[in-house]
């Protein structure tokens, strides 16, 4: 288990992600936002609406963690989610979401005792996850889909 010391660069980068991602996104066009550029992977708009429904997931399996005991976590199908219709919004409404999200997300991680990160629950497809493994994930996945998203956006002909 972390310190409560070594937790807290990464409930900062929960804190600075959507800063990070707003930056990168924000002065693109349309054609940069919904254009495949590289065949079989999302366009920048999926890219950003995933993780906006990735985090909102995770943030209820947070709660879902810290509130009941030992609870299953039901998976989802992200590329069936990303083809859903709310998909087609612009991308400010997940900015805005996330940009939410993940105040409220940083304020609960950093409110957490050490009984509290070790609370458990089990995920069919992972196993047996804890609140601090959803903190270490999620402090790298949305950095990971800025790396996807700069990777599309160089593949630009």
């Amino acid at each position: 288990m972390l310190t409560a010391e070594q937790r807290q660069p990464l409930i900062a980068a929960i804190r600075a992600l959507p800063a990070q991602l707003e930056a990168v996104v924000t002065p693109l066009n349309d054609a940069q936002l919904n254009t495949h550029f590289i065949a079989h992977e999302w366009t920048v708009a999926q890219n950003v609406h995933h993780v906006a429904d990735s985090h909102m997931n995770a943030y209820i399996r947070t709660k879902l963690l810290l509130t009941k005991d030992h609870p299953t976590i039901i998976p989802y199908d992200q590329d069936v989610w990303a083809l859903l219709p709310d998909n087609a919004q612009p991308i400010h409404v997940s900015l805005d979401l996330i940009r939410g999200l993940h105040a409220r997300w940083a304020a609960l991680f950093e409110a957490l005792t050490d009984d509290q990160y070790a609370r458990t629950g089990f995920h069919p497809e992972s196993g047996e996850i804890t609140v601090e493994s959803l903190l270490r994930t999620y402090a790298g996945h949305g950095v990971g889909h800025i790396d996807q998203i700069q990777r599309t956006l160089a593949a630009q002909t």
